[in-house]
């Protein structure tokens, strides 16, 4: 239980990251919410941030605390935004954001990744990975057009590198008791389903055959606060999917099962 605890939440105006502030708080939590937009409702005290904004990003760290005890980093855009502003959000500023909160976090905490289902191929993309790491919020253009990233395929790569990411750093700062993994849901009924399956047509169709229901931002959220918990001390660098099952059958389907 994270009682007491100060917890960061990003995207916590809406969908997952509402549900996820929300669950914290009834557990004791002493929540700061995210997110560009402002709740109707705030969990906790509430910063905005644009993360695709290094200066927004850097202004938000310094108004932080120290002893930071998890953050969880939720926000993200849909593939229907320009594929920049995908890479931009989704996955330099959650690692921007990320690395400079590490020193302002206290020992033993933990660090949350919303990666996706859509990540699944990222043993696949890994050159294009490795070509992202390091990569400037001005290089972003740039890296998308010499790696073909857009539609729908710049959410993927964002999730791909992100997962990837989360396993590279499954003991960076272990001496800290510092950990990070990641949870990768499926389709999940938030403001951006319909992003999603207007941009994936086809696949996310057949995905919504498959599947006895889209899942609920509440399915997700009790993953993401165990994960921020102290009974997940031991638990590093792990991708858990929270998709009903289609992990599963993508991996059957692969592996002819």
């Amino acid at each position: 239980m994270p009682k007491n605890k100060i917890i960061v939440v990003t995207g916590a105006a809406s969908g997952i990251g509402a549900a996820t502030a929300q669950l914290l708080a009834t557990q004791g939590a002493e929540l700061i919410s995210v997110d560009l937009n402002q709740p109707a409702e705030p969990v906790g005290r509430f910063i905005r941030a644009d993360l695709s904004d290094p200066a927004s990003i850097q202004a938000l760290v310094s108004t932080l605390p120290t002893g930071i005890h998890g953050l969880a980093n939720i926000a993200g855009v849909p593939p229907t935004r320009p594929a920049p502003q995908v890479l931009k959000v989704n996955l330099l500023g959650l690692k921007q954001l990320t690395l400079q909160l590490v020193p302002k976090l206290a020992d033993g905490a933990a660090i949350v990744n919303l990666a996706s289902l859509a990540g699944i191929g990222w043993p696949q993309a890994v050159a294009a990975i490795r070509a992202s790491e390091g990569l400037g919020f001005d290089e972003v253009d740039a890296f998308c057009q010499a790696h073909a990233i857009e539609g729908a395929r710049s959410y993927f790569f964002a999730k791909e590198a992100l997962i990837a990411w989360t396993l590279q750093n499954r003991w960076t700062w272990r001496e800290r008791g510092i950990r990070m993994n990641a949870v990768s849901p499926g389709p999940v009924d938030t403001p951006i389903l319909g992003d999603f399956i207007e941009t994936l047509g086809a696949r996310a169709e057949e995905d919504m055959r498959v599947m006895d229901r889209p899942g609920r931002p509440a399915d997700i959220a009790p993953v993401v606060a165990f994960l921020l918990s102290d009974a997940a001390g031991w638990i590093r660098g792990a991708n858990i999917p929270a998709d009903g099952g289609m992990h599963a059958k993508v991996l059957c389907d692969m592996n002819g099962l």
